[in-house]
């Protein structure tokens, strides 16, 4: 952490505050324009897929995404300096994004064609949920990614004893509907399968025996009846989540995570000491 000089704070702290956090004006401000950017960055890729814009602008196109990914690449890069433990930020969520933010632009030069994974960026504007002080929103999706995440071998073992049944089904039709009804392997019968039981229906394959069309029949009720059981897993993990939910959104100035309890005063990730302003008691004794 930046240590506290008696004119005020030091640099690193200060490019913290700016960068990290969304308490001041000039926080905001810096965080509405990287919005900006990536905003225009996206637009530009988006209109650079136009054959006909894309002979008339592709220049002005190519500068500005490069004037672009100099800003972004600059500003990771300070990202990276303020920060005690870079590295921790660097495989958080953000840290990932921010770094996939600035690589297409600059893998280009080995493989033409790589800069339309610039509309990754658009993930980086979930910062702007703290500008506009909508951080209930950001806190609502982490809560649905925790609920999900504690849900997820209930969720994995559901999947796989439907795709089982999917399977067995498939089969039956594979050995009962002629090849002429498209039914010509059992990889083919078990896309069929899916299609019918999540009821999308594309017609492209379609049973033409009695018996066909009974195995149809029986696989969509199954489909109806079946979509409420992870619904109600996902719900009950959400219900829990809710009841366990105590964190603050302030920024770590070591590795830049969010998502401490209230009342911490060291990091959980990586323990550093969470409030910059004040020096660490531990370094003064």
């Amino acid at each position: 952490m930046a240590t506290i000089k008696p004119g005020g704070l030091g640099i690193k702290t200060r490019l913290f505050q700016i960068i990290f956090e969304s308490d001041t004006r000039l926080a905001k401000g810096f965080d509405v324009f990287l919005a900006l950017l990536i905003f225009l960055s996206v637009g530009i890729i988006l209109l650079d897929s136009v054959p006909e814009y894309h002979a008339r602008y592709g220049e002005l196109f190519f500068g500005v995404e490069w004037g672009v990914t100099l800003l972004f690449t600059i500003e990771l890069a300070l990202r990276i300096y303020c920060l005690e433990k870079p590295k921790l930020y660097l495989k958080s969520f953000y840290g990932i994004i921010d770094v996939l933010a600035v690589l297409p632009t600059w893998l280009a030069l080995l493989f033409p064609g790589a800069q339309t994974l610039v509309v990754v960026r658009l993930l980086r504007t979930l910062r702007l949920f703290r500008v506009l002080e909508m951080m209930t929103v950001v806190g609502e999706g982490r809560l649905l990614m925790e609920a999900l995440i504690r849900s997820r071998h209930q969720i994995l073992l559901f999947l796989f004893a439907v795709l089982m049944v999917v399977t067995i089904f498939s089969s039956l039709l594979y050995l009962i509907e002629p090849a002429e009804a498209g039914f010509t392997s059992i990889p083919t019968s078990i896309y069929w399968g899916i299609v019918t039981l999540t009821t999308v229906g594309y017609g492209d394959i379609t049973p033409v025996t009695g018996w066909g069309q009974f195995i149809s029949m029986m696989i969509m009720l199954t489909g109806y009846s079946i979509i409420a059981l992870p619904v109600g897993v996902f719900s009950a993990e959400v219900i829990r989540t809710l009841r366990a939910e105590r964190y603050s959104d302030e920024a770590c100035p070591g590795c830049g995570k969010h998502r401490h309890e209230v009342d911490a005063k060291y990091c959980k990730h990586c323990g550093t000491w969470l409030n910059e302003e004040t020096p660490d008691p531990r370094s003064s004794g």
